[in-house]
């Protein structure tokens, strides 16, 4: 167990936190050597009902997701279903003969897009923007939207699928940027087991690890443990935040046609927790192996070449890191803007939900927070200092 002086850091850390109306509340959890050494949880999962964050409160883990996806694309790579130099328009026709925009014009691609530059966020696919790839999926998201509670849903496959029809922001493999990469992943995934993402998803990695609460929705006996998402008020105070985003469902209430593999997932701590250890033991856990060493040392190490790596650059909180299969890695220690380790890899969330593994401490952190626009809060590398400062 850590230090009792640590541990009433770590409470009163996320206490201030609380009490500055940073956020409504969270779970925060330590592993060491492949044993809990720290849970605390404290504030509110709905102020307005005064219901508190509980240990098996539900999260929605948005880009946590994405982690997941990787893991699911290596199984299949493992079984030699796939090779990551397969071109994206042999399971999804809609990225056949893509477009890019250079100066301000749609040319041919220098290439098409492959399973490998999805991975590795290099596809040329982005979130947003004002260029023309930006504009296709801002449009896209917006029609996802307005037909999520409809009869006329749009899949998980005939998203993946528009997308590729749009224009890429730069050719496959000449940059990186943050993007709608794993969605497609998961059309994949789709393409190559026959299933639906989610089914996929339960049968290989879920029911194997037995995380019962993690899935696309949620099923009525568990929508009170949803924990209520809020955002800063404008007045140093939070609101409750209850819009759909990214074409999830933000209630959860529903089975989604649309299964977002870069964003989809709840999940609970301790659900969270052995998805982590899975990746930690190397690719098993209790018995269930779901990927072999050697993969889960590829999947977890830095993969952009340098011209890539000056894209990843621009994101200035991630200095000291290089990113990989869906996850960022700690490369230089000495740049991050955290204590850390090289080799140390995870990702977060847009609600805030983090994890973060390393290998050379044998040491995991994972918080669940519900905030907007969150990702990594100062409170979460505050709470991370502590513990490995500790080391």
């Amino acid at each position: 167990m850590l230090e009792p002086n640590i541990t009433n850091q770590l409470k009163k850390t996320l206490k201030a936190s609380i009490e500055n109306k940073e956020i409504a509340g969270a779970n925060y959890m330590v592993i060491k050597d492949g044993s809990e050494v720290f849970y605390h949880e404290d504030g509110m999962a709905d102020i307005e009902s005064g219901r508190p964050i509980a240990r098996d409160s539900i999260y929605r883990l948005y880009s946590m997701t994405k982690p997941v996806t990787a893991t699911s694309v290596m199984m299949l790579l493992e079984r030699g279903e796939i090779d990551l130099f397969d071109p994206v328009s042999r399971y999804i026709p809609g990225f056949k003969n893509p477009l890019v925009e250079k100066n301000g014009e749609l040319v041919p691609a220098s290439r098409e897009v492959c399973i490998h530059d999805l991975l590795n966020m290099t596809s040329g696919l982005v979130y947003g923007g004002t260029d023309k790839a930006g504009q296709h999926t801002d449009a896209l998201f917006q029609e996802l939207s307005s037909r999520l509670n409809t009869d006329n849903a749009m899949s998980t496959m005939e998203f993946a699928n528009r997308l590729g029809q749009g224009p890429l922001s730069f050719d496959p493999g000449s940059y990186w940027q943050y993007g709608t990469s794993a969605d497609v992943l998961g059309a994949i995934v789709e393409a190559v087991s026959g299933m639906r993402y989610g089914q996929f998803l339960q049968k290989e990695i879920f029911g194997p690890l037995g995380m019962q609460d993690t899935g696309f929705w949620l099923p009525e006996d568990k929508r009170a443990r949803l924990v209520n998402t809020y955002q800063d008020d404008g007045e140093g105070g939070l609101k409750l935040y209850a819009e759909s985003h990214l074409g999830i469902g933000h209630q959860m209430d529903r089975e989604p046609l649309f299964e977002s593999g870069g964003a989809g997932l709840a999940s609970t701590i301790d659900d969270a927790a052995k998805f982590t250890t899975m990746l930690m033991n190397q690719g098993t856990l209790n018995g269930a192996t779901l990927l072999k060493p050697r993969t889960v040392q590829y999947m977890t190490s830095a993969s952009l070449s340098s011209w890539q790596q000056k894209g990843f650059d621009t994101w200035h909180s991630l200095c000291g890191h290089s990113y990989g299969n869906q996850m960022r890695i700690m490369t230089e220690p000495g740049k991050a803007g955290c204590l850390g380790s090289r080799g140390e890899y995870g990702w977060d969330g847009w609600l805030g939900a983090y994890f973060t593994n390393s290998p050379a401490d044998a040491l995991t952190v994972l918080f669940m927070v519900q905030k907007k626009d969150a990702g990594t809060m100062a409170v979460t590398r505050k709470l991370r200092n502590i513990v490995f400062s500790t080391l």
